[in-house]
């Protein structure tokens, strides 16, 4: 029998479920952890990523696919086991109480039983067992130190392009339980493409996939039967083609591109000519990650020209302290050697001259270090570089940054959407078009 709470007719067939044929219906429901508080049986990839025991799983791609079901059937797998606890977040508690989100959804799943008890102080459903799932938010970085004493088994993140990386990876600190306990420690999220965070999502699970240490399992609107799919695709006509193919059909490669740089635009070399002037600029964050929600990064771009055209070396990308970003600059100018010129940013404003003045005398004494005003706006500032680009004559060296930094590339200017990179960019092709005469090497 399938204590579901529900009734089934029919049979369990392996094409249903995607799984052996030998398994028969009272293994699948103990194998799922199925339990009444779950009211429908999952579709065949949510069976799937339901029985996968790693650590983080990511379940994604177009929309309609069961994303949110999935989150809320793997929170509720272990509620009838003592001592467990669950959280599941949204970027903001709108997001999460509105029609059909995951709060909504959970009401509509649990006050069918009088046994699950709702707390809207906690915004948490309790079980008889003592198990909660909590329904929470995280509205900036710094809301992730509210749950800094916190214990969960699981955690799950609904929407995970919402969020920054540094969101989702402190949140493995919470993850926690008893010595003994037969509870499995979980992460798990789910997300269309797009959205602020695609691009360390992407990098994540699609571009560094690790299907043996944190699998991801696509799925579209034909793998949920539930879902009137041609309604659903009707309305998905009416949004711009980019949306509509990251949201239909779960494409993660696809981007809103800009004019001025292309990701075609971009040859990826393997080597790089050493007789060539070479610049190291920085790019500095000017906010810190602990008090902003999506906090700008500190880039250092080594670039190198030689009869007009630019290979692009080596990037460094963090997210630092004021004193660790001063740390990383002098630790790359040691590895760089003083062949490599240095090249920052000056701000406007007396602030400005006194950060270039310390850099100078303390940071990087003993290194050829520049500050160079910023005239015009970001795009006056990238149109040498872009120029030089739509030429076919700038060259990445490849490595693992250059999946992150062709992204920027391609969305630059869109305000949601870093553009250290770039920014580090235009100032070194800017500074090697104006003082490589200095230097003969």
């Amino acid at each position: 029998m399938l204590a579901l709470g529900m009734e089934w007719h029919g049979t369990m067939s392996t094409a249903t479920l995607a799984i052996p044929s030998t398994v028969d219906q009272q293994r699948i429901v103990q194998a799922f952890r199925l339990n009444k508080y779950i009211p429908h049986f999952p579709t065949a990839k949510q069976s799937y990523a339901l029985l996968l025991p790693h650590l983080e799983v990511f379940f994604g791609g177009s929309g309609g696919g069961g994303k949110s079901d999935w989150l809320l059937m793997s929170a509720l797998q272990h509620v009838n086991t003592p001592g467990y606890s669950a959280i599941l977040f949204r970027r903001t508690f709108t997001e999460l109480s509105k029609p059909e989100a995951l709060m909504d959804r959970a009401h509509g799943w649990l006050r069918l039983h009088k046994d699950a008890r709702w707390s809207g102080m906690e915004h948490a459903y309790k079980f008889p067992s003592g198990a909660q799932i909590v329904f929470s938010h995280l509205e900036n970085e710094s809301s992730i130190y509210e749950h800094q004493s916190a214990a969960y088994q699981f955690i799950g993140f609904d929407e995970l392009t919402t969020f920054t990386e540094r969101m989702y990876t402190f949140l493995f600190s919470r993850l926690r339980r008893l010595k003994g306990s037969p509870i499995p420690l979980r992460m798990r999220s789910a997300s269309n493409p797009g959205g602020p965070g695609h691009q360390w999502v992407k990098q994540r699970f699609i571009v560094q996939s690790n299907q043996s240490r944190r699998p991801f399992v696509p799925a579209r609107i034909v793998d949920n039967p539930f879902i009137d799919s041609a309604a659903y695709e009707r309305s998905l006509a009416e949004l711009d083609p980019v949306t509509r193919q990251q949201i239909k059909d779960g494409d993660w490669d696809i981007i809103a591109e800009g004019n001025m740089f292309k990701r075609s635009w971009f040859p990826i070399v393997h080597d790089w000519p050493r007789n060539a002037h070479l610049v190291r600029s920085w790019d500095l964050a000017g906010t810190e990650a602990r008090r902003h929600a999506d906090p700008d990064w500190t880039v250092g771009l080594l670039l190198g020209e030689l009869g007009g055209r630019y290979w692009i070396i080596d990037i460094v990308r963090e997210r630092l302290s004021p004193k660790d970003v001063e740390d990383l600059v002098r630790q790359t100018a040691e590895v760089d050697g003083r062949r490599v010129d240095i090249v920052m940013e000056q701000e406007g404003g007396a602030s400005g001259k006194t950060v270039i003045q310390d850099y100078a005398t303390r940071v990087l004494r003993g290194f050829t270090f520049k500050g160079q005003p910023s005239t015009g706006s970001k795009v006056v500032r990238a149109r040498p570089a872009s120029s030089a680009c739509g030429a076919k004559n700038i060259m990445l060296l490849e490595a693992p940054w250059n999946g992150p930094f062709l992204e920027e590339a391609g969305l630059f200017h869109n305000p949601k959407i870093h553009d250290d990179q770039i920014d580090a960019l235009s100032a070194a092709v800017n500074y090697l078009a104006k003082y490589k005469p200095l230097k003969v090497w």
